[in-house]
């Protein structure tokens, strides 16, 4: 079977056939032809942002096959001429707009258009040629000019009403080389992204280029030559896979669930359920990563500036990239792929943007007793993945799926650390020497998963689990007993929680109304791994933007309205508008419909190992059943034997 008849096209083409399908090309288009004829939208306005408006989950659940569907897409556009941006929804069953509403005094995401237009224009623009040539860069099509976002606390007051970018510098040694190899250092431009032009140069310092080696493409590398011991490694299955697609729709060992894709969350997972028995059991309603705040650690001129906020600023899904057979995916791959649009709001499809495989998971459960023998079974999970390009970093996302009724959240990150020279005889206290008089500077990467639960149909509570030691007493002579405390958490303000590596804290979403065969409540456990303190000083203006970061576990009742736990508009914003301003409520979350955000991440302290490419810094969680089932759900999944090793058959 050739790749290409692996790709799924309902992602694609045709009308949606499911209230959850994301928005197709046709309904892209559409939602822009409204807005220019109705509320006269010019080639002068740029289109930030076009998502599927979620029906209301009531709607969802009572959808059958070949029913109605009513389709509303939601729009972020601005005229860059004033600057005046627009929050619109769109009917699209209705052709009409149904809210235009002016959003004063915010900036919405950037777009990849103005990424590549902000490089073209800077390495054309006389003062940069200049300013370059007075350094020794004289070639300007090996110069790349990367736009980063500005906090609201950084930007000069002079230039606070315009939507504005600040550049890093870098050049490349020879056509196809590493420009990130080569940082012009105390170089940076501060240019107004809707006029599209240069308002200064901020022209600091510079370092003498050091002779560092920053390749990584085979062909760049000084004496490269490629390992000749590895042998091939072949996965396949002669009869086909284990799972069905239907449209958007993935079945696999129990499990149910629809994918979606959106420009600023990229994959979205819905409606997940496990069929118990004759029972399709709820376990989510809605799960995926919500932002990512990646603040570098460097007080240094260079960086100051440097804090991203990846999802909310530009968006995961603007930012993913095509999947290749073979490389990023391995074995038998079904894909799907994704259509977004660009600032014009023309859309675009994304060939291969979702990966779904099966993948051997090593042994599931075993046991070896003396009289029956050794019972053991391999454990298989089912992988939906996509890659997203961050300019120098790249991140892998996998979302897995176990026979035992466990999910698992999977983020690599690879790509290239920035880079920085510095002087001779200078050490940097920030960050790692990676090469001759270069460091790369410290910095962390904070993920916030957005995990909107339905365990077995909900309402649900959720539960903080503590371990202890019991005292030593009468009752406990040798000190060995140990306690597991659950306490719930009745308001938004208990919602508020920290890891506790000493009591090996965990958290139960449970269904008060839901028992076992035991008599207990059932319940999904968030198993939390990679979380660690934001080690920012709360008054910090990073800190102020991104308050997420000052808990493990938030806790909230569902609000659909309630989506980004840093706010809706994060480009140079001077205050987190999410999370802390929705739970200054303080709502009750006990016995409701609950959503978790969850912080997790990379605490990058860089290596010289890490450069120039970086093996991928992989990070997890898992949201695993207890109590859900009866017993170990995965007592049913059959052996296997030799047929599954054919050269040893």
């Amino acid at each position: 079977m050739s790749e290409s008849d692996l790709t799924e096209q309902a992602a694609v083409g045709g009308p949606a056939t499911h209230p959850l399908d994301p928005l197709t090309a046709a309904e892209f288009e559409h939602t822009v032809s409204i807005l220019r004829r109705d509320r006269g939208a010019t080639d002068r306005w740029r289109f930030a942002s076009i998502e599927l408006v979620e029906p209301d989950k009531p709607v969802v659940a009572a959808f059958r096959p070949g029913g109605p569907i009513t389709r509303r897409s939601r729009v972020v556009c601005f005229d860059r001429d004033s600057g005046d941006v627009h929050v619109a929804v769109v009917d699209l069953t209705g052709d009409r707009v149904d809210s235009f509403e002016h959003r004063p005094g915010v900036q919405p995401n950037m777009t990849i258009d103005e990424w590549h237009e902000a490089d073209e224009m800077l390495r054309h623009d006389e003062r940069v040629i200049e300013a370059l040539a007075r350094r020794g860069l004289t070639d300007m099509d090996r110069v790349l000019m990367d736009t980063w976002t500005y906090g609201g606390f950084l930007i000069p007051e002079k230039y606070k009403s315009l939507r504005v970018g600040w550049t890093d510098t870098w050049y490349r040694d020879q056509e196809g080389s590493n420009p990130y190899a080569n940082p012009v250092n105390g170089f940076h431009c501060v240019i107004d992204v809707n006029s599209m032009q240069l308002l200064e140069i901020q022209d600091t310092f510079s370092v003498e280029k050091p002779s560092v080696m920053g390749e990584y493409v085979p062909g760049l590398i000084p004496g490269y030559q490629a390992r000749t011991d590895l042998k091939p490694l072949v996965i396949t299955q002669p009869d086909g896979v284990s799972f069905t697609l239907d449209g958007n729709q993935i079945s696999w060992q129990n499990w149910t669930f629809r994918v979606g894709f959106n420009y600023r969350e990229g994959l979205v997972l819905h409606r997940i359920s496990y069929t118990d028995g004759d029972r399709a059991r709820p376990v989510a309603d809605r799960i995926s990563l919500a932002e990512m705040v990646v603040p570098y650690r460097d007080p240094a001129i260079d960086h100051t500036n440097r804090t991203a906020f990846d999802i909310g600023e530009w968006g995961l899904g603007f930012m993913t990239t095509s999947l290749e057979l073979g490389c990023d995916c391995l074995g038998e791959i079904r894909y799907l792929d994704a259509v977004l649009h660009d600032s014009t709001g023309t859309p675009y499809t994304i060939n291969h943007a979702i990966c779904i495989h099966e993948e051997d998971d090593r042994v599931l459960w075993k046991h070896v007793d003396a009289q029956a023998g050794a019972e053991v079974r391999r454990s298989r999970r089912l992988t939906v993945s996509c890659h997203v390009t961050v300019a120098n970093y790249e991140y892998l996302i996998y979302w897995s799926f176990y026979q035992d009724g466990t999910i698992e959240c999977q983020v690599r990150a690879t790509g290239i650390m920035v880079a920085t020279h510095i002087a001779d005889g200078e050490q940097p206290r920030h960050g790692t020497m990676i090469g001759e008089r270069t460091y790369a500077p410290h910095h962390q990467h904070f993920l916030v998963a957005r995990l909107d639960m339905n365990v077995d149909g909900g309402p649900n509570t959720v539960y903080r689990t503590d371990c202890s030691p019991d005292p030593v007493s009468d009752e406990n002579p040798f000190g060995l007993a140990l306690a597991a405390t659950s306490t719930p958490l009745r308001t938004e303000s208990d919602g508020k929680q920290d890891y506790d590596w000493s009591s090996q804290r965990t958290w139960k979403v449970v269904n008060e109304h839901s028992r076992n065969a035991a008599g207990t409540p059932v319940a999904y456990k968030l198993i939390p791994t990679g979380c660690f303190p934001a080690l920012i000083d709360q008054n910090s203006p990073v800190f102020q933007r991104a308050q997420v970061l000052g808990h493990t576990l938030w806790v909230t009742p569902y609000n659909s309205e309630e989506r980004w736990p840093c706010g809706e508009f994060v480009n140079q914003s001077s205050r987190d508008e999410g999370l802390p301003a929705w739970t200054a409520a303080n709502r009750s979350i006990e016995d409701t419909d609950v959503v978790l955000w969850y912080v997790f991440g990379i605490n990058h302290i860089t290596r010289p190992e890490d450069w120039p490419v970086m093996p991928a810094d992989t990070v997890t969680f898992q949201l695993k059943p207890f109590g859900f089932f009866d017993r170990n759900p995965a007592l049913d999944v059959p052996p296997t034997g030799d047929h599954c090793n054919p050269q040893h058959a």
